[in-house]
């Protein structure tokens, strides 16, 4: 019975690791190449299929598409971590920062048999892996996404890591509020 517990845990997460990064790499090429990427003034780029896009490593310039009065479809390359913290950083360290917490919360699954644990676990891995790819082939993560009030814009940010903060605040309003072991 504990085995087929653990098999099905292994298959869980995998796949919604797979289906977060898939998830967010479509997002940030149907965003990129098919709202942003016209939009851009004396436009050169030719458009890319989305399997063309996965080894691209053209980045685009700013360009902002105002879709309601408080968000916008806007191309910022994040070069540092969060809120863009450590801009223009090499992004080597951030990818192998990235990689060990990967390793670290693989661990974690492997020992967990909470679901409350598994799935955001999987939701930041996956998060993390997608914004590995982009900096593997861009040197920075797309972001797009562009909430604003007047002229205050929260920082813009992607899918990605919209999977990581969720995954997060999970984690810890669960281990907060309703993990009863502790």
């Amino acid at each position: 019975m504990s085995q087929n517990i653990f098999a099905n845990k292994k298959i869980v997460a995998c796949s919604i690791i797979v289906f977060c990064v898939v998830l967010d790499q479509l997002s940030k090429w149907y965003v990129l190449e098919k709202i942003l990427k016209p939009a851009i003034p004396n436009n050169n780029f030719e458009s890319l299929r989305f399997s063309e896009w996965w080894a691209s490593d053209i980045r685009l310039p700013f360009v902002s598409i105002d879709v309601l009065p408080f968000f916008n479809y806007t191309m910022v390359w994040n070069e540092g971590i969060s809120f863009g913290l450590m801009h223009n950083s090499n992004p080597w360290p951030l990818i192998a920062i990235s990689a060990i917490i990967i390793v670290f919360f693989i661990a974690w699954i492997l020992r967990s048999h909470n679901w409350m644990e598994i799935i955001p676990l999987s939701m930041v891995i996956g998060g993390a892996i997608g914004n590995i790819k982009d900096r593997l082939h861009f040197g920075a993560v797309a972001d797009f996404l562009d909430f604003h009030i007047n002229d205050w814009h929260y920082p813009a940010f992607n899918l990605a890591d919209s999977f990581i903060t969720i995954g997060i605040v999970i984690l810890i309003t669960y281990s907060l509020f309703f993990d009863r072991s502790k």
